[in-house]
């Protein structure tokens, strides 16, 4: 059983996953600011792989991701930051980020790099899906790796129903077709969490994009198993002096 597969079976509500980037604020905050987020009380660890053309992500984070490239953050020196990961972090995380520097990278290299200091699972927002049947999802699962497909509430019920079959960990629910980092009513979302919820769909769901404090992570736990923070988290931590006391009153806050 994979790590995110054990956190679902122990807990199956209320799941908070929390995004941060890769080598920010500075380069070696990475770790710091992980092992601030497990003790903090984040069950899942979604960190981004910096890109210097993120589509889905909105100014905070594409901010956040500019910095870190500024930093020196490089694929390499990601994996060299994980490479200790497991003797401090025990909570599931996920690799989040696009296909361009990944397959620079070489993809079989990166899942295997990836499997090898203790990732549990990846998104990849780019992948489509014919490619990830015919060439990529074989390699995924060659290297024990979950992965993470999204769905919007334009997306049919025949694909969210093919993308919950070809998932494994969770599905993410984009709260709505846009960036990341946008305020919204969760409230006017409610008729889409409702109908993923009716779905009966094999994997546990996520909400994610628009939640940003306690009331809207409430919102998304009434209609699915949690969901996931970023651009809010990012703007705690940007010029934090202490990332620690930073991440605990943010996630407070939260949870």
């Amino acid at each position: 059983m994979s790590r995110i597969m054990e956190l679902f079976t122990r807990k199956n509500n209320r799941v908070l996953n929390v995004y941060c980037t890769a080598g920010f604020p500075r380069l070696d905050s990475t770790l710091e600011v992980m092992k601030a987020l497990q003790d903090g009380g984040a069950d899942i660890i979604e960190l981004g792989m910096p890109y210097s053309d993120p589509l889905a992500d909105g100014p905070v984070i594409q901010a956040s991701s500019t910095a870190a490239l500024a930093n020196g953050m490089t694929m390499a020196t990601l994996f060299g930051q994980l490479a200790t990961m497991r003797v401090s972090i025990g909570v599931p995380v996920l690799l989040m980020g696009y296909m361009n520097p990944v397959l620079q990278y070489g993809f079989e290299k990166f899942c295997a790099a990836a499997a090898a200091v203790g990732v549990d699972g990846l998104i990849l927002p780019d992948l489509p899906i014919y490619e990830f049947e015919t060439e990529y999802g074989p390699v995924i699962r060659k290297y024990g790796l979950d992965f993470v497909f999204l769905v919007t509430p334009e997306t049919s019920e025949e694909r969210v129903r093919q993308v919950d079959a070809l998932s494994s960990g969770f599905l993410y629910a984009v709260s709505s077709s846009s960036t990341t980092g946008k305020d919204k009513d969760m409230s006017e979302q409610e008729a889409y969490f409702a109908r993923l919820r009716a779905m009966n769909l094999r994997n546990p769901v996520l909400v994610g994009f628009g939640i940003r404090d306690r009331a809207t992570f409430d919102t998304a736990a009434r209609y699915a198993n949690g969901a996931i923070i970023g651009t809010a988290y990012i703007r705690a931590i940007e010029g934090a002096v202490d990332i620690g006391a930073a991440t605990k009153k943010f996630l407070s806050g939260i949870l």
